[in-house]
C-alpha cells in the first residue's frame, strides 16, 4: 500500500498530535489543563438544545438533509446577517450551509486553485488555509502579519508576478491566532485589492459575535462591492457554543457560492435537519445572552494577562476572540517553550510556529476553562517558569 504524494507532503494537524501526547500524559495520572484548542466550554442557549431535541423527535427530520441547507436555515441566515450587518443576502443563491465553517474552509480550493496558481494567505493563520491548498496542488504565498503593523498583512509588498497567478486571499479578523481586529479602512483596501487584481476574497469570521469592551466586529461584505469579489465564512462554533455540532455557512458572491455547493454537492448530503432547525433558533439569540457569554471571556483573559503581567510576558491587547496571542522571550522557540511547559506543569498551549513561521516567538492560550481552572494553570506556569 502507498500513500498519495500529496498526503505524503501534508504536515499532521497541530491539534491531533499535541491530543496524542496529552492522552499519552493523562495515562500517566497527569492533569493537564488544555490551554491549546479553541473549543468553548460553556453550553448553547438553552432554546437551541430544545429546539434540537424538539425536532428530533420528528420521524420526518432523519432522512437526508438539502445539498444547500434547509430553505428556513439560508433564510434564517440571510435575516441574521441583515440585522447584525445590514447586509442583504438573497437565500437562495447567495448562501450555503456549511458542515462547520471548517468544511467549506478545506473545500474552497478545490474549487478555485490549480497546480501552478497561488493561494494568498496570512501567516501565522489558521492551518486550514494553507493545508487545504497544498492538497490541490496549488502554492501558498504567506502574508506576513507583524505586530509593527497591528498583524495586518501589507498588501502592496505582493510581488506582481506572485499576484498575476493568485486565485484567492485569505484574510480573518477578529484575527485566530493573533485576536487582533481589523480597521474598517483596512477592510475597504482589501475588497479593492481583491477586485483589481481579480482574486477572490476568502473572509473568514467566525469570532464576529465574541467579543466585548464595546467592540462590533463588521463583516468585509459590508464593503461597497464587496460582493463581487468575496465570501464570507460563519460558524455557530464560537458565536454559540456550537463546535461539536458542526454547523456553519458561506455567503456572499453568488458564483462563488454556487461553485462551493457544485463541489459539495458531490462530498456530502447535507446536515442533520434538527441541527439546522437549532441553529436557526440560535440565529435570534437573546443579545443579552451573548453579552453574558462574552462577559465571561473577557473576564478569564484578565484572570490570564494579570499572570502574564506578573511573569513580565507580553500579550496582544484585544476585546475579541476566546485567545491570547503571548510573546516569548527574545530566542525562545514555541515548540520547545510549549513542549517543555506541557512536561513540566501540565499545562498545555499552542505553539506560535503551528500557525506558519511567523508566528514564532509565541504561543496562544485558549480561554476554554472556567476562571478558576485557568487561574491554576497560570499559577502552575508561574511555578514552572520560576
Amino acid at each position: 500500500m502507498r500513500l498519495a504524494q500529496r498526503l505524503e507532503d501534508l504536515p499532521t494537524y497541530v491539534f491531533a498530535a499535541l491530543g496524542k501526547r496529552i492522552r499519552a500524559l493523562q495515562a500517566q495520572g497527569v492533569d493537564v489543563i488544555r490551554c491549546d484548542i479553541g473549543s468553548p466550554d460553556l453550553p448553547p442557549p438553552e432554546p437551541v438544545v430544545e429546539a434540537l431535541y424538539r425536532s428530533a423527535q420528528n420521524p420526518r427530520k432523519h432522512g437526508y438533509a438539502s445539498f444547500y441547507g434547509a430553505p428556513s436555515f439560508r433564510a434564517a441566515v440571510a435575516t441574521y446577517y441583515g440585522r447584525r450587518f445590514g447586509v442583504e443576502l438573497d437565500p437562495e443563491t447567495e448562501v450555503v450551509a456549511l458542515i462547520g465553517s471548517k468544511e467549506g474552509i478545506f473545500h474552497l480550493p478545490m474549487a478555485f486553485v490549480d497546480p501552478g496558481t497561488v493561494a494568498l494567505v496570512p501567516d501565522p493563520g489558521y492551518p486550514t488555509y494553507r493545508n487545504a491548498v497544498y492538497l490541490v496542488g496549488g502554492e501558498v504565498y504567506p502574508m506576513p502579519l507583524m505586530e509593527e503593523r497591528d498583524w495586518l498583512p501589507d498588501l502592496e509588498a505582493i510581488p506582481a508576478e506572485t499576484l498575476a497567478r493568485t486565485r484567492v486571499m485569505w484574510l480573518n479578523y477578529p484575527n485566530n491566532p493573533t485576536t487582533a481586529v481589523a480597521p474598517f479602512s483596512f477592510l475597504k483596501q482589501a475588497v479593492a485589492f481583491a477586485r483589481a487584481h481579480g482574486i477572490l476574497l476568502a473572509y473568514d469570521n467566525p469570532y464576529a459575535d465574541t467579543t466585548w469592551d464595546g467592540y462590533v466586529a463588521p463583516s468585509v461584505l459590508q464593503v461597497e462591492g464587496a460582493m463581487e469579489v468575496a465570501v464570507e465564512f460563519n460558524s455557530f462554533s464560537k458565536s454559540h457554543n456550537m463546535a461539536g455540532w458542526r454547523v456553519g455557512m458561506v455567503v456572499g458572491n453568488q458564483e462563488a457560492v454556487a461553485a462551493l455547493a457544485r463541489l459539495k454537492t458531490n462530498a456530502d448530503t447535507g446536515i442533520f435537519e434538527p441541527i439546522q432547525d437549532a441553529a436557526v433558533v440560535a440565529l435570534d439569540t437573546d443579545e443579552e445572552w451573548v453579552a453574558r457569554r462574552n462577559e465571561v471571556y473577557r473576564e478569564r483573559r484578565q484572570v490570564v494577562t494579570a499572570a502574564l503581567d506578573r511573569m513580565g510576558l507580553g500579550y496582544t491587547p484585544s476585546p475579541a476572540t476566546l485567545y491570547v496571542w503571548v510573546r516569548l522571550p527574545e530566542g525562545t522557540r514555541s515548540a520547545e517553550f510549549a513542549s517543555e511547559l506541557l512536561e513540566g506543569a501540565g499545562v498545555s498551549v499552542s505553539p506560535g510556529v503551528a500557525f506558519g513561521d511567523h508566528g514564532e516567538g509565541h504561543v496562544r492560550i485558549t480561554l476554554g476553562h472556567p476562571a478558576g481552572r485557568l487561574a491554576e494553570g497560570m499559577e502552575r506556569w508561574e511555578r514552572w517558569m520560576k
